[in-house]
């Protein structure tokens, strides 16, 4: 066994891999950027090393760098995590020369199921059932479009080294296949350092379902059940579940069997995962993962096994710990993941300060795999992943209601969050009713993703309640230092000389004017919204993060936090979030003129697909800009002319940035 390993990645991964060598008894070395100095992974680690500035090209991908942490901290090993060079043979490569084990498989095994297309003609060799497709080396655009055409439309465009949905498209037309073919080759290039794509035939409505391999260097070989994955956005996986719901045990077997067959195929060490489409009872493979999945903890929920310990010790020369006869599985699990995005903005990435980070209380049946604490920065750098939500019961509908409850658990400000979206998904009949697929979240967009709801006048008169509080806290903090504490100026319980105590606030929900009225009783306030029915509150207290009251009758708890005049308030799984309009403070300006277009995030432009001059209609492409390795185009929010453009391509913009502007018609 090995003494001391060093973790080639950064967040939720390597604090993962740093708690399971911990326990047995391995000291470790995390390796970060200049950004990540204080990260929660560097703390968690025995020592830790800086490989670089932010950039990942300038930090975590660098090998050599890495190398050389290794060597200068005595680390025998290295655990790649997932992502970066977790599949890079190169990378496993100079671990080799350098004398430091690799924990993952070999280098050839990473090599060949490195590349979808290679991989694909292994499988075929291997009678593996293939989804119908080109996997060649031609990549020229007339082999390319002759390939499509002969599959058939729907096709669908991959990288031929990657996932995660980078560098994928769906072309549905003849018309539309060179801009995603062009598209699909920046990405990849982009992401993973090289633009070759295959095609498939587009299925209908399969569902994504893989297994879990694990080899060993002694010849033995065995499966670790199924996990479907199919509630994707962008071909990125959303909520995962084991085992896959409503699969005849016998296919079950089948697909285990196929899967540990591919890995035998190149001589497999280590953990893996073999990706199938299933549809129709057959059942396709797409790819294998030489690595850790993101998704591995709910295999581990239903097999009660230490997946990373199986990594080290098959890394260390051990034997699998178990023959297949004695992998067992019980109860059902699901995996949600949690991401600083703005599902309402066609998923953006967001970033900022976590100001508030509470996730459920972890038990038996809940599992949180975080990288970050409260406090902490998610940034332009990195992927937006906050945490990985795992849940356990007996049976599915079990899970899924302890899914549905921890989620509505779950307290995040600061960032936007995908966690009423993963509310809508673990709530919606059709998950329920196991009707899933890769299409489910665009089948079902309208009802996931609903237009914002106003927000309820009981938030309001919580909203309302907080304000006042915090500003009869902040006022007897001044008067303890005023020179006349006693003054009535210098109070905020509601006195008025001949009048009704009271309090008239606003706020803005929205684009909506929100008129509040708070009157003091003896025990508490009745509430006006909009001059509606007075709520009844009493046994209000605020402690500056949380506030309790009895609203008509009924005690609650919410969470309310504040950023300058913007107030977000958490109870009960709803989250509300307004903004003070107080005159005193409010700001001067309001931004955005009819046709000034600004970006959404921090990014690059990669191209510009219009000109100065040129008259444009409403969705019309403009502009296509690259953020965290995934491309987003600027459409035309209207007709117009666009009479300037600020950036060109390779240029870098910052968030909120002026693009261009469009003068309308008329």
């Amino acid at each position: 066994m090995f003494d001391k390993i060093l973790i080639a990645n950064r967040g939720e991964i390597s604090c993962r891999v740093i708690k399971t060598a911990r326990r047995l008894g391995i000291r470790t070395v995390a390796v970060h950027s200049e950004a990540d100095a204080r990260a929660r992974h560097v703390e968690m680690a025995d020592e830790a090393v800086c490989i670089g500035p932010a950039p990942v090209g300038d930090s975590y991908l660098r090998g050599d760098v890495i190398l050389e942490a290794a060597r200068r901290t005595g680390a025998e090993a290295i655990h790649p995590g997932y992502g970066f060079l977790s599949e890079n043979a190169g990378f496993a490569s100079a671990c080799a020369a350098a004398g430091v084990v690799f924990i993952g498989p070999p280098i050839e095994a990473i090599r060949v199921m490195g590349s979808k297309a290679e991989s694909k003609r292994l499988m075929a060799g291997a009678d593996v059932p293939l989804v119908p497709g080109y996997h060649g080396a031609a990549q020229d655009m007339d082999v390319l479009t002759a390939e499509a055409e002969r599959i058939g439309w729907p096709v669908l465009v991959k990288a031929s080294a990657g996932g995660g949905g980078k560098g994928m498209r769906v072309v549905r037309a003849a018309g539309e296949f060179a801009d995603a073919v062009a598209g699909a080759k920046r990405e990849a290039k982009a992401a993973f350092g090289d633009d070759s794509v295959l095609l498939e035939k587009y299925l209908g409505r399969p569902r994504h379902v893989e297994i879990q391999v694990f080899c060993d260097t002694h010849g033995n070989g065995v499966y670790l059940f199924e996990r479907d994955c199919s509630v994707q956005r962008r071909h990125q996986k959303v909520i995962e579940e084991a085992p896959a719901p409503a699969l005849p045990d016998e296919l079950r077997k089948r697909m285990g069997e196929a899967a540990v067959a591919a890995a035998k195929a190149v001589n497999y060490v280590g953990a893996g995962t073999v990706e199938f489409l299933y549809e129709d009872g057959g059942f396709y493979f797409i790819e294998m993962n030489t690595r850790l999945q993101v998704e591995h903890p709910v295999t581990e929920m239903i097999t009660g096994l230490d997946l990373v310990e199986w990594q080290i010790r098959v890394a260390a020369g051990a034997p699998l710990p178990l023959r297949q006869e004695q992998v067992t599985r019980r109860g059902h699990a699901f995996e949600a993941r949690l991401y600083a995005e703005d599902p309402q903005r066609d998923f953006l990435p967001a970033i900022g300060r976590l100001l508030r980070l509470r996730p459920p209380a972890e038990s038996a049946h809940v599992r949180v795999d975080t990288g970050v604490r409260e406090g902490d920065e998610v940034t332009m750098f990195y992927d937006p992943m906050i945490a990985k939500l795992i849940v356990w019961d007996e049976d599915r509908d079990a899970a899924l209601r302890r899914l549905r409850v921890a989620l509505g658990q779950y307290e995040v400000v600061g960032v936007t969050t995908n966690v009423g979206f993963l509310g809508a998904i673990a709530g919606h009949p059709a998950f329920k009713a196991v009707e899933i697929d890769t299409g489910f979240i665009e089948r079902h967009r309208a009802e996931l993703l609903p237009p914002p709801a106003p927000v309820p006048d009981r938030g309001l008169a919580l909203a309302a309640m907080a304000v006042l509080l915090r500003r009869d806290a902040e006022t007897r903090k001044a008067r303890r230092a005023a020179s006349d504490p006693h003054s009535p100026w210098m109070t905020a319980n509601g006195w008025r000389l001949n009048d009704d105590n009271h309090h008239d606030l606003r706020f803005q929900d929205g684009e909506t004017a929100r008129p509040v009225t708070l009157h003091f009783r003896p025990d508490g306030y009745e509430v006006e919204v909009e001059g509606r029915a007075a709520i009844r509150a009493t046994g209000v207290a605020f402690d500056g993060e949380s506030l309790t009251a009895s609203i008509d009758g009924l005690r609650t708890r919410a969470a309310v936090v504040f950023q300058g005049l913007d107030l977000t308030i958490l109870g009960d799984g709803a989250v509300w979030r307004l903004r003070l309009d107080d005159p005193t403070a409010r700001a001067a300006e309001q931004d955005g003129g009819g046709g000034r277009l600004t970006a959404p995030m921090p990014g690059t432009v990669v191209r510009v697909l219009v000109e100065a001059g040129q008259t444009v209609e409403a969705g019309t492409p403009l502009m296509l800009l690259e953020a965290m390795k995934m491309e987003h185009v600027i459409k035309a929010p209207s007709a117009g002319t666009v009479t300037t453009l600020h950036f060109a391509a390779g240029d870098q913009v910052s968030e909120g940035a002026e693009l261009l502007v469009i003068e309308g018609e008329g």
